[in-house]
């Protein structure tokens, strides 16, 4: 078990936030003579700061996208990514109940970010380092781009005078049903679609496309399931 760490980017967003953590578990958080640098920089300086590591301690980043090879170089090396979105307005609660991916290329390494993951209070899962821009395309579709559903969904509704802020507790509940599907693809109504396509066309052009694009994956969905027709 690691029991001293230092976080390299500890006023960060996500630094903070396991920081904040470690120490809640009584791990010893230090600069110097750690047991596991821990890497919590942007994906770009990673490789920078690692070859600035002196060899010796483990050494991890918590980047989703960054393989491996970005911390030579570092023998005793592993990931660990939080599956979560960080904000520095909250602290280590914001890690309760999320999952983490982590790799390793060895047992020992993998066996210490599973350690680590279970010290943070993450729910670790194995991750290939060959799969890991996939993972992070769809981590960064779940969370980047509901930011965008919802800034595009809510200049629609300020379209047709509707506060944009009205469509957070619909969003909360499609979550809290599980992703249940509703609505007209799920019913097949595709005259209301077609309804929503022109009214979109006259009010927001620019955002026809993505319209046309989410309908057209939704349905696709749909159907495989037996939703719609």
């Amino acid at each position: 078990m690691i029991e001293s760490v230092n976080v390299i980017g500890a006023s960060g967003r996500v630094g903070s936030a396991l920081s904040a953590r470690l120490r809640e578990r009584g791990i010893v958080v230090r600069e110097d003579d750690a047991e596991l640098v821990l890497l919590c920089v942007p994906d770009r300086a990673i490789a920078e700061v690692a070859a600035r590591v002196a060899p010796g301690p483990w050494v991890a980043h918590v980047s989703g996208g960054t393989p491996l090879t970005a911390l030579e170089p570092h023998a005793r090396r592993f990931t660990l990514h939080p599956l979560q979105t960080f904000s520095r307005d909250r602290g280590a609660e914001q890690i309760d109940g999320a999952w983490a991916a982590v790799t390793g290329e060895t047992d020992e390494a993998r066996d210490v970010a599973v350690g680590l993951a279970a010290t943070l209070g993450l729910r670790p899962f194995v991750l290939a380092d060959e799969d890991r821009a996939l993972y992070h395309a769809g981590a960064a579709m779940a969370s980047n781009y509901l930011v965008t559903l919802r800034r595009a969904a809510g200049e629609l509704l300020e379209s047709a005078s509707v506060p944009p802020e009205a469509l957070e507790p619909l969003m909360r509940r499609v979550i809290e049903n599980g992703f249940q599907l509703t609505g007209p693809i799920e019913r097949g109504d595709w005259e209301t679609v077609e309804r929503h396509r022109a009214a979109i066309a006259a009010a927001a052009p620019e955002l026809l496309e993505a319209y046309e694009a989410l309908a057209t994956v939704t349905a696709r969905d749909a159907v495989a399931r037996g939703l719609s027709a």
